[in-house]
């Protein structure tokens, strides 16, 4: 700096800091090295995640629609067959998740659909790849919160403390730059750093309106993601003014990262599971088992179960037996048990998903410890990729299920005669005899997945906004402390 650098204002002298410092990174291989490979792969995971995301909806789509047409061009059959033959859902990736895949590769994508059950998720990326495979799981999420940091420490560990160990820092003070002034200097040059890993982050994010995304979440999406890396730029700055060799700065930030983005992500999903215990498959499956038993058997309409109902058929139409009621007595009890049935998954199914969400609410209290937390679940959240968009699947899908299921029941109760019903066993005309007509199939609708609104899902985010905030203004704090007392 000159010898009138006094009278330059504070802005202009953090711009004559900042360019210097970016003369140093030009000047330095390592600096040069690390921010071009971080660019590439950050590009690279954008475009890979990109045409891997647009395959999948167009797949998923296609599979929808040839479900659904193989499902309508059945034959006539039997309506408690085609209750049984069932049906596919797929949940199609949301616009964003080209970013951000969030828990979609562990959770499944399709869900096979039939009477008297409430079938999981399947053909989860995660669950059919092996280790080896986790090496091609470097999606641009993964990139900026994890390596992304670490191009930051090593382009920055040493931006103070190099001043101090070449005995540059008191020459500077002593014209007039403040210690808080120089640092923010050096803070704008990461900044600019920070943009350039964005700028993929952000061109992608806005091909994402052509898929149907809104600007809202493109942008809380990018901001995000902007105080993320502001956090780890303003911790770089910290370490580096307050330490006085570049040895020590770039120990503390290494560490740092590994308490932050690999220790605290794990503690938190294991306090979690700790904290909000869940019931197992097998429990859960013994227990549902037990209620079902008390439900009777949809498929023996004799069961006892159903005496009240079928006495109360008996009332209402007048009559002396089930032969001459009016309804299919076997349809009756299949309507009805399904709906009792249904009734009975959904409590388990509210109840396990209610677990989760609560598990994870756990988890995603532990941002307040860790930017990496944060900025992962709002990630997640921002780009409709989190459980609870998963709960959403299941819960549309098992509204398909029920509607289905019940249509097919009602033209068993309305359009098959119950002698015809009880003896289409007896020979084969008997069994063509039972049957409806196919045009009974088109009871099922289009199946169209979308995530919840941009408004929704950046409320849902807000804590995480909050979280990055609170670390920012922490360390902006403890910068200017440190900047006072700079030497």
């Amino acid at each position: 700096m000159s010898e009138h650098s006094s009278s330059i204002a504070p802005f202009a002298k953090m711009m004559i800091v900042a360019k210097d410092e970016w003369r140093y990174w030009l000047r330095s291989k390592l600096a040069i090295s690390v921010l071009a490979i971080g660019l590439i792969l950050t590009l690279s995971s954008v475009v890979v995640t990109a045409i891997n995301t647009m395959e999948l909806s167009h797949t998923r789509h296609a599979l929808q629609e040839d479900a659904e047409q193989t499902f309508a061009d059945q034959p006539d059959r039997h309506p408690h067959r085609m209750v049984h033959y069932g049906h596919y859902a797929f949940r199609t990736p949301s616009p964003l998740s080209v970013l951000d895949p969030g828990v979609d590769a562990y959770t499944g994508n399709s869900i096979f659909l039939e009477g008297h059950r409430q079938n999981s998720a399947m053909f989860a990326d995660q669950k059919q790849g092996t280790a080896l495979t986790q090496l091609g799981s470097l999606t641009p999420a993964f990139i900026v919160q994890t390596l992304a940091p670490l191009l930051l420490i090593l382009i920055g560990y040493s931006s103070v403390s190099r001043e101090r160990e070449s005995q540059t820092l008191t020459y500077l003070l002593s014209q007039g730059t403040s210690g808080f002034t120089l640092i923010a200097g050096k803070g704008l040059a990461l900044m600019s750093v920070i943009g350039l890993i964005l700028v993929p982050v952000a061109i992608s994010a806005l091909f994402s309106l052509h898929e149907g995304e809104s600007i809202t979440a493109i942008v809380g999406f990018v901001l995000g993601y902007a105080l993320y890396l502001t956090v780890w730029a303003l911790l770089v700055l910290l370490c580096s003014s307050a330490l006085s060799k570049n040895s020590e700065s770039f120990t503390a930030l290494a560490l740092t990262w590994i308490l932050l983005c690999v220790v605290m992500p794990r503690v938190a999903s294991s306090t979690a599971i700790t904290t909000v215990p869940a019931a197992g498959k097998l429990e859960t499956d013994f227990a549902v088992a037990a209620e079902m038993r008390k439900l009777g058997d949809g498929h023996n309409a004799n069961d006892p179960a159903f005496a009240q109902i079928k006495a109360s058929l008996l009332e209402k139409y007048n009559v002396d037996s089930i032969d001459q009621l009016p309804v299919n007595y076997r349809g009756v009890i299949a309507m009805t048990s399904e709906a009792k049935l249904t009734q009975v998954l959904n409590e388990f199914a509210e109840k396990r998903m209610q677990t989760e969400l609560a598990q994870t609410n756990v988890s995603r209290d532990f941002g307040w410890l860790s930017p990496m937390v944060a900025i992962r679940s709002l990630s997640m959240l921002t780009a409709g990729t989190s459980i609870e968009t998963h709960h959403k699947f299941l819960r549309e899908a098992e509204a398909l299920r029920f509607d289905f299921v019940q249509g097919l029941n009602k033209a068993h109760v309305e359009q098959l005669s119950y002698q015809v019903d009880m003896n289409r066993n007896k020979d084969t005309d008997s069994g063509q005899k039972a049957r409806v007509n196919a045009q009974n199939w088109q009871v099922l609708d289009d199946f169209s997945f979308t995530v919840d609104t941009p408004s929704l899902r950046l409320q849902r985010g807000a804590p995480a906004f909050l979280q990055l905030l609170a670390w920012i203004a922490a360390l902006i704090i403890a910068i200017r402390l440190v900047g006072k007392r700079l030497v």
